[in-house]
């Protein structure tokens, strides 16, 4: 039985991650396929290749789209940015839509 629940919610998980990724995709006309983010890479730098402005672009659709505030001065955003998991761990734990 929890491991049929570990499963659903793994799966649940994955799919968030991929509707994130989309948005993302979308949000900053990337010419990468959302199914090609690795959940678990870097979003910025080496990973990803995200900037500062990106991350700006991502919290103001993630805003729209999620209704989670994404401030500039959170004290956690390095590691609420830090992958796509992380991202979409994060706002599926505070999204309000």
């Amino acid at each position: 039985m929890a491991s049929s629940i570990n499963e659903a919610l793994s799966t649940a998980n994955a799919v968030f991650e991929l509707e994130l990724a989309q948005l993302i995709v979308t949000a900053l006309n990337l010419e990468t396929l959302a199914e090609a983010i690795d959940p678990a890479a870097p979003l910025f730098h080496e990973g990803l290749g995200l900037d500062s402005i990106d991350m700006l672009e991502i919290a103001l659709a993630v805003s729209q789209t999620y209704g989670c505030s994404l401030r500039s001065d959170d004290p956690d955003k390095v590691r609420i940015f830090s992958s796509l998991r992380a991202l979409s761990q994060y706002v599926a734990s505070h999204r309000t839509k």
